[in-house]
């Protein structure tokens, strides 16, 4: 989003055949922690409903990078964990890095802001989510210390420049899994409204391929890791149409991926009609099929030609092998001028989801932490508390998961930024819960399922009074149950009567803490929870 700093941002416009029978049917290795394989389809349908954590780590004042600087609180674990209680799953971290970045030629980024980027990272990546973090602010020509501009006369400088922040990101997280995706830039354009110009849209191809060659040539789960990368302004119609984008070639991917795979994704936003999602006035409040005011609804950008333009990503992308991301939509409130207009707002939500679906797209919603007029906040940053179910509520059911309205069961404590990440996958929205026994201790279980396959997340809490340091938990699978790998624990044996045991980094549970571990299973025919869970000799409850 642009630089409007507590409501809209800049206007430009944007955007999978999510498969059915691939949602959450991920192949996982047998390893625990490894990285996993993902195809584009089985990513998108993991992914599901994605929330940006706008207006924070981009934020800036005078050029340096602050995350309270435009008006929202101190990020926390508590905040990321309503977000994930209300059925996200994918969460977007636009960074900027600016008057963080040292003198050249080594462009040092200063250790304490990696360190914050990675903690709140953390706070995702450790609840089981998808996360993805770019370079966001660093080419705005309005910001101060501003240098990605693709106009300006030293490209040489700027792509130096550039390769090494990235390098250095990469190298922060090298070893972090699948679940970690990392974006080039985001609203890369000359700051003028029409056309794309040259040779601006050249030196915009140019950063996405030292972008991933850079992030390549780091190693680790780099060279296999999702990549994002957008086109002029992230407009999808300079995107798909012949104003002068080029996929980078991925040449030092692993060679593990499978040669008719791809492992690059098109990062595209949505914002049309501006004059309804953007502009800052009472004129156009409502939107859709379903608007009853004619004098209130915009001229263009309906359902119809939202259609029509998502399907443009899949004609020339998706087809072969490349899915997208809207990285950003939504609408901001105008309810102090049309009492209904957040009926419409959810509509229009639910309606980009759905259709970036249908043609092979992930979405994640624009939230810049402001409620109120000419907001786009769903949660209250401050109370940790939603601000507009109704808006949630469309865009998890639009995904294929299901909200609620009740808060996280319980507060995950805050995760150290130099914790080892593991390989957790994230659960389903609309999993069940299952729960088993009583005592001082909790386990619950959410379980998806496809074919002849699941994964279960179980969280696991100590509700007694005393900190545990060191824990194995059993439980019984069903009947036709397999392991064949699992995260965030070991397991033994693979079937029957398992033991889960801790592994280092979350031994210790402190009385009311959790942990939630899991694991991907066979199965041929039950696919239920396990059950008589205890926890060092406790039953569970």
């Amino acid at each position: 989003m642009g630089l409007t700093v507590r409501r809209a941002g800049l206007a430009v416009v944007a955007a999978t055949l999510a498969l059915a029978g691939a949602v959450y049917g991920v192949s996982r290795s047998t390893a625990a922690n490894a990285a996993v394989q993902l195809t584009g389809p089985q990513l998108v349908a993991d992914m599901g409903a994605g929330w940006n954590l706008g207006n924070q780590l981009e934020a800036n004042a005078n050029g340096i990078p602050s995350e309270t600087a435009w008006g929202n609180p101190v990020i926390t674990q508590a905040l990321i964990d309503r977000v994930k209680a209300s059925g996200f799953k994918t969460i977007r971290i636009p960074v900027s890095y600016l008057g963080k970045i040292g003198a050249g030629p080594n462009y040092t980024v200063d250790s304490a802001w990696l360190n914050r980027i990675q903690e709140v990272v953390n706070y995702a990546y450790n609840s089981g989510l998808y996360v993805l973090i770019n370079m966001h602010g660093d080419g705005y020509k309005s910001v101060g210390g501003s240098w990605l501009v693709c106009d300006a006369s030293d490209q040489t400088t700027i792509k130096a420049k550039y390769q090494k922040v990235w390098q250095q990101v990469a190298t922060k997280f090298a070893s972090y899994n699948d679940h970690l995706i990392f974006e080039s830039m985001n609203e890369e354009f000359d700051g003028q409204y029409g056309n794309p110009t040259q040779p601006c849209y050249s030196n915009i191809v140019a950063y996405n391929q030292i972008f991933v060659d850079t992030v390549r040539r780091t190693g680790g789960t780099n060279a296999s890791r999702w990549l994002l990368v957008p086109g002029w302004n992230t407009n999808i119609e300079y995107t798909t149409g012949s104003y002068g984008f080029s996929l980078p070639t991925d040449t030092y991917r692993s060679t593990s991926i499978p040669s008719g795979e791809q492992r690059l994704m098109i990062s595209v936003h949505y914002y049309d009609p501006w004059d309804f999602t953007g502009q800052e006035d009472g004129n156009i409040t409502q939107w859709g099929a379903a608007a009853t005011n004619p004098a209130k609804k915009s001229t263009w950008g309906q359902e119809d030609y939202l259609d029509q333009t998502m399907k443009k990503m899949y004609d020339t992308f998706v087809t072969k092998g490349y899915p997208f991301l809207v990285g950003e939509y939504g609408a901001i409130d105008k309810t102090s001028a049309d009492s209904a207009n957040n009926t419409y707002r959810a509509n229009f939500a639910k309606a980009v989801v759905a259709t970036a679906k249908k043609y092979g797209g992930a979405t994640a919603y624009w939230d810049n932490g402001y409620n109120g007029q000419y907001g786009f906040g769903l949660f209250n940053r401050s109370s940790n508390t939603v601000t507009q179910q109704s808006i949630i509520s469309a865009i998890i059911t639009a995904a294929g998961g299901t909200s609620t309205t009740s808060p996280p069961v319980s507060p995950s404590p805050s995760r150290s930024a130099s914790r080892s990440p593991s390989s957790s996958p994230s659960s389903s929205p609309s999993s069940s819960p299952s729960r088993s026994g009583s005592g001082a201790c909790r386990a619950v279980s959410a379980v998806n399922a496809w074919n002849n396959g699941l994964t279960n997340n179980i969280t696991i809490t100590n509700t007694g009074s005393t900190a545990i340091n060191g824990w194995n938990l059993v439980f019984t699978l069903p009947t036709g149950q397999t392991i064949t790998g699992g995260w965030s624990a070991t397991y033994s044996p693979s079937s029957g009567t398992v033991t889960a045991t801790n592994v280092s980094y979350n031994g210790s549970l402190a009385a009311g803490a959790s942990t939630t571990i899991g694991y991907q299973a066979t199965h041929t025919g039950n696919a239920g929870a396990p059950t008589g869970f205890k926890l060092n000799g406790a039953t569970c409850s």
